[in-house]
């Protein structure tokens, strides 16, 4: 059984459907019968918070994942979203503020699966996020 928890403030219009769709296909195109993960979508105060204290980074930052599971274990983990950075993002792209929080969703959880990326320009080349894509290009089609 794949069980995704989706925590949000009241109001903030997080797609909670829609992000629980789009982590049950990553699991299921990943090959997972069985995972539980965690969404919580945090203000910029609370994403800085976790970024500089369990990774050392310095500033606000769109998604964190954590991995809680032991190799050989069906995938559990959390995955944190910076609400209002990725509403920015979203912004800056001109891609819809949905989109943008199923994408950072995918992506967190694509980490907790194993998949990792280079930083810099050969980022956006890189086999995570071509599946990154694909998920929530996948999600556009269906209604």
């Amino acid at each position: 059984m794949i069980t995704i928890h989706v925590n949000a403030p009241e109001g903030t219009g997080v797609p909670r459907q829609l992000i629980r769709r789009a982590l049950c296909e990553t699991l299921r195109r990943e090959g997972h019968e069985r995972a539980e993960f965690s969404v919580t979508f945090v203000g910029d105060v609370e994403i800085r918070r976790l970024h500089e204290e369990y990774l050392g980074g310095d500033g606000v930052t769109d998604v964190l994942s954590f991995a809680l599971h032991e190799a050989g274990e069906a995938p559990l983990g959390d995955v944190y979203i910076g609400h209002a950075q990725a509403h920015r993002q979203a912004s800056d792209a001109g891609a819809e503020p949905d989109e943008e929080l199923v994408r950072l969703a995918v992506h967190g959880a694509l980490h907790i699966l194993g998949y990792d990326h280079p930083e810099g320009p050969e980022r956006t080349g890189s086999e995570m996020f071509r599946v990154q894509e694909e998920v929530v290009c996948g999600l556009r089609a269906k209604p």
